[in-house]
């Protein structure tokens, strides 16, 4: 099992002056000690209800740029990009610039975008649900695309590029890892099954039916497109309490396990800190050892 950590709050006790340490800090402790993936979230202001610690907030592949120079092992990813945030040869262009920058480290995450309150209050769009889907699966056909080298034009209902061009070319082959992020039954896990490398699923306390269902699902969607289920990453999101210990961390992914996660995403109240980042990654070592 994977472990890895996502930073969805930037704020530091010392202010925005101390905000590249603190985010360095815990970056370096995740790259030294095992974790997977840093991910950040892609959000213009902070965008979790239950967060009242802090509303700094930096641009995601700012961000990763900035990690990806001063770490060495430690994958770096977006969970996840809304596909109307940026044009998609612009989403695809950076995550390739990250991917050739970092020695081949970037993830692809993106999903089809819900936050209408951010969306009005930064000037974003936020088309029907349903054209957000069509522009999803189109910016996942067009990186395919772009990452296999061809630069024909493409034709789709919302984009449409005469000549799109990828030089460089992502260091990863033959694309770096696409997750998409969402447990919709009809349309998300289908694109997962479809496009993707992984999905990001969530850890609901109490909820293991329901967890146990999307993967269900999702291997219906495997099936029907005629593709191995065991191909797909399952990843899922989890919160990591504070003074959890690793014991009870290590315990809770067990049962994850055995439900068929790969790969579990935890987020914390506030900031992460070098020492959270220690204690998961303690209980990684736990699950390891008795795996």
């Amino acid at each position: 099992m994977r472990f890895s950590i996502n930073i969805g709050n930037f704020a530091s006790p010392a202010g925005p002056e101390s905000i590249g340490r603190s985010l360095l800090d815990v970056a370096c402790a995740a790259d030294e000690s095992g974790i997977d993936t840093v991910w950040v979230g892609d959000h213009l202001i902070q965008a979790n209800p239950y967060d009242t610690t802090g509303d700094d907030m930096l641009e995601a592949y700012t961000a990763l740029g900035f990690l990806a120079a001063r770490t060495e092992r430690v994958r770096l990813g977006v969970m996840v990009s809304a596909v109307t945030f940026r044009p998609p040869s612009l989403l695809i262009k950076a995550v390739t610039s990250l991917d050739v920058l970092s020695g081949g480290r970037a993830w692809f995450g993106v999903g089809a975008g819900h936050n209408e309150t951010e969306a009005r209050a930064m000037g974003l769009p936020l088309p029907p649900t349903a054209e957000r889907f069509e522009r999803l699966e189109e910016t996942l056909r067009l990186a395919r695309q772009m990452w296999s080298g061809v630069e024909a034009p493409f034709e789709g209902v919302h984009y449409r590029l005469e000549h799109p061009t990828n030089r460089p070319n992502s260091l990863r082959r033959p694309h770096p890892p696409i997750v998409v992020g969402g447990a919709g039954e009809k349309k998300t896990l289908r694109l997962v099954a479809t496009y993707a490398d992984a999905c990001n699923l969530f850890d609901i306390p109490g909820q293991g039916d329901l967890l146990r269902r999307k993967l269900e699902v999702l291997a219906g969607h495997c099936q029907a497109v005629g593709r191995p289920f065991g191909e797909i990453e399952k990843t899922v999101s989890s919160r990591l309490e504070a003074g959890e210990t690793p014991t009870a961390v290590a315990e809770r992914c067990a049962v994850l396990a055995e439900l068929g996660i790969d790969h579990v995403v935890m987020i914390v109240d506030g900031a992460w800190t070098a020492e959270a980042v220690e204690r998961l990654a303690a209980a990684a070592d736990l699950v390891a050892h008795h795996a």
